[in-house]
């Protein structure tokens, strides 16, 4: 079995930023394909960026290109999300997603495990 969890999470200003970690455990880390997920309240969740398994190519949305940043630690079995510049449309619930042998960019539906997010608030 496969746990997930995120931290790094709070309110912040606009402007600000701020690093989530993702620490995977229970499998080969390598062997999984991880993405971040937001969901603002009273929209849908929607994928913000992923980085695929074996190679660590990365993908990213439209909406944070240019300003957040995936990377992994295999040795600590630890995917960051390092977001500047923030919003306050970045405002949203942050889950990680891993999915075995994953691309960079894991579908909701392809996901095998997530984690149970972390809040993140960019407001004045």
């Amino acid at each position: 079995q496969v746990q997930l969890v995120e931290s790094g999470g709070r309110l912040v200003q606009p402007g600000d930023s701020l690093t989530l970690s993702c620490v995977i455990s229970g499998r080969t880390f390598e062997d999984y394909g991880t993405s971040w997920f937001r969901q603002a309240p009273g929209k849908e969740r929607e994928f913000v960026s992923g980085i695929s398994w074996y190679a660590g190519s990365t993908e990213y949305s439209d909406l944070v290109k240019g300003r957040f940043a995936i990377s992994r630690d295999n040795a600590k079995t630890t995917v960051f999300l390092q977001m500047n510049n923030l919003k306050p449309e970045d405002t949203g619930v942050y889950y990680c997603a891993a999915a075995y042998r994953g691309g960079r960019r894991l579908q909701q539906t392809g996901v095998d495990y997530w984690g149970e997010g972390t809040p993140v608030t960019v407001s004045s």
